[in-house]
């Protein structure tokens, strides 16, 4: 994407972000949450206008709308075989999953060290009991799908990893032949695709994952707000988590009593129970919005791009001391956001927020993140003024 045309598509952008005030300040969180667009707005109060007139008979209408959120999400995962389970974030869908796993003939999990804390905290308790927890180191990145795939004994009930590693940014190269290696060991993969979804182009059909399962979100890069995570699960799935809600029953109620728990197949034997459908209402609009703009993965990723790219070559005009790490040049292998390693990062954080810059740290990171509504002039100022805060 020329210079010209993502500057000016930016700038064209924030006007549909006035509440938010996008250009009023400096939003680098992009990565972490981005601001909503003005008609989000329009639909909670759709929501509450559905709940007023219809009551408890709302719920035929909030479905609906949960089923535009799972077809836009299967499309920007390049699904053409899975179901999706929607819930209000991604641990309480994990937590689901966990309890679907063999984990007593099978007390081992494999994933990585550099999990987001969602999963993470989750396996480190389970660490703590009879589960054992197997950690890769998730750095050299470029091996690491061969080094889960090597991890794996009998004994290993799943393996557990991100498409896009949260606090470096890095994409995880090879899942393709990580998933065919687990197909041959007969375990299954879990992909935390929340760092990737609607920013780094995914297509599970060309990664041959069709038997994977996916989570993710939109509180990211899809600008939707809380409330709409999401369970991928392979159709024909036959699992019996011990975790589960009164909705998925709704796929058996045709089916005679024979005494047992029974389950439907695919994503409804992961269903949870009554919720908030407001963040399904603002979740259809939005991502209504992004189609209308033709902001699909191809354009945001190429966008995201040449905003890293212009930050990057700013940041670069500078001297920095020497505790202040820019990243490199390969912009391409990593996810939305650039990452500026120094012990300072928490700190830095709170002296930008005072010159109206927002970003965030994770450790000894700094992660600077544009949304498509930043503009060229903003990136250039968000360098200067990390600079001057240095």
């Amino acid at each position: 994407m020329t210079r010209l045309n993502w500057t000016e598509r930016a700038a064209e952008l924030a006007g549909h972000y006035q509440r938010f005030r996008v250009s009023e300040r400096i939003l680098l969180t992009g990565h972490s949450h981005q601001a909503w667009p003005d008609c989000a707005r329009e639909a909670q109060l759709n929501a509450f206008d559905d709940a007023a007139e219809w009551v408890d008979d709302k719920w035929s209408r909030a479905f609906e709308q949960a089923d535009r959120v799972r077809e836009e999400y299967r499309c920007r995962l390049g699904d053409s075989s899975g179901e999706l389970v929607l819930g209000p974030n991604t641990q309480e869908l994990l937590v689901r999953w966990l309890s679907a796993l063999p984990l007593t003939e099978k007390p081992r999990l494999v994933t990585t060290d550099g999990e987001f804390h969602s999963m993470r905290r989750l396996l480190d308790r389970l660490d703590e009991t009879a589960i054992e927890v197997h950690k890769v180191p998730a750095e050299p990145v470029a091996t690491l799908a061969s080094r889960l795939s090597d991890a794996v004994d009998d004994r290993t009930a799943a393996v557990l990893c991100s498409m896009v590693m949260f606090q470096s940014g890095a994409i995880v190269p090879h899942l393709d032949q990580l998933g065919a290696d687990l197909r041959r060991k007969e375990v299954p993969l879990l992909i935390d695709a929340y760092h990737a979804v609607n920013i780094v182009p995914v297509s599970l059909d060309d990664l041959n994952l069709g038997d994977a399962f996916v989570v993710g979100g939109g509180y990211k890069y899809c600008q939707l707000g809380e409330g709409n995570c999401f369970l991928r699960v392979p159709r024909d799935c036959n699992w019996r988590p011990i975790v589960t809600g009164w909705f998925a029953e709704f796929a058996t109620l045709d089916q005679a009593p024979d005494g047992s728990v029974q389950y439907g197949s695919g994503r409804w034997a992961f269903e949870g129970s009554t919720y908030d459908a407001t963040s399904h209402y603002r979740a259809a609009r939005v991502f209504e919005f992004f189609n209308e703009q033709q902001l699909d993965a191809a354009t945001l990723r190429a966008i995201n791009l040449a905003q890293l790219r212009c930050l990057l070559d700013a940041l670069k005009t500078y001297d920095w001391p020497d505790d202040i790490q820019l990243p490199d040049d390969n912009l391409e292998s990593r996810g939305g956001f650039l990452v500026i390693r120094t012990s300072r990062a928490s700190e830095l954080v709170r002296r930008l927020r005072e010159h109206d810059v927002y970003a965030d740290a994770r450790a000894d990171s700094l992660r600077l993140g544009p949304a498509p509504y930043v503009t060229e002039t903003q990136l250039l100022k968000a360098a200067e003024v990390l600079h001057s805060v240095v």
